[in-house]
């Protein structure tokens, strides 16, 4: 068994000196692991760092099998983020969720598709921090512990929804939700009304989305694990630190 496919890298491991692990996630196979035996050595060296998009060639004997991987580069995403904190901080929390979280060997275009375009954001000039939360947003949803955005809990109406019930995880219009709102999330206008996105998120949003997706994160997704993953939890110091 055999497939090409494009991919961003997740991350690598070594496996003995020059052999490794290498976890992408694939346009259109969904997230693969397998082992490159030159991953390590000089002719390979950047290839396999986290955020780079490659051209990704997996084989087995067996479909079962690990298998074996070999890529080659396609956009040196690292390369051109390595002087900025933020933008590390960020690539690698998205990917280390999108590892835990994610089930091997299906199809993710929604995921693939947001992590492209925060791969784009974070070289270019997009509102990376934006895209980051939405692609958090949507991993819940994958998860199956997605946040109930369509209409409020309360009234069932669809517009002007402002917060979200930390328990029930479902949305609560601003009416609604005022007499309560010290005990519920803050639900950010970019997460649920695309109709008239703006191109840059203010910072208070960022940080809202930042504490709703962390909130279902911790209490639904790992809440039976060790806590959220620790690139994860560097990156919100790091926010908190800086924009707020």
């Amino acid at each position: 068994m055999k497939w090409s496919d494009k991919a961003i890298i997740l991350s690598a491991r070594r496996l003995g000196e020059n052999s490794g692990i290498i976890h992408i996630l694939t346009e259109n196979h969904g997230m693969y692991k397998g082992v490159d035996k030159g991953a390590f050595g000089k002719s390979k060296r950047g290839i396999y760092q986290t955020g780079n998009i490659v051209a990704a060639h997996w084989h087995a004997r067996l479909s079962e099998q690990l298998g074996m991987l070999s890529c080659e580069i396609e956009q040196a995403t690292a390369a051109r983020i390595i002087d900025d904190k933020c933008k590390l901080a960020v690539i690698s929390s998205a990917a280390g969720l999108i590892e835990k979280i994610l089930p091997e060997r299906e199809p993710q275009n929604t995921i693939f598709d947001d992590m492209s375009t925060l791969v784009a954001a974070l070289c270019g000039d997009g509102d990376y921090l934006k895209e980051y939360v939405r692609l958090e947003f949507n991993l819940l949803a994958c998860s199956g512990f997605g946040i109930d955005v369509e209409r409020c809990a309360a009234t069932g109406q669809t517009h002007d929804l402002s917060y979200v019930s930390p328990k029930s995880g479902r949305a609560v219009s601003k009416n609604a939700g005022i007499p309560y709102k010290d005990k519920l999330l803050i639900l950010p206008d970019f997460l649920y009304n695309t109709s008239d996105e703006p191109d840059k998120v203010n910072t208070h949003e960022i940080l809202a989305g930042i504490k709703l997706c962390g909130h279902f994160l911790a209490e639904r997704v790992f809440a039976h694990a060790r806590g959220v993953p620790p690139s994860r939890a560097r990156l919100t110091q790091i926010l908190e630190n800086t924009i707020s």
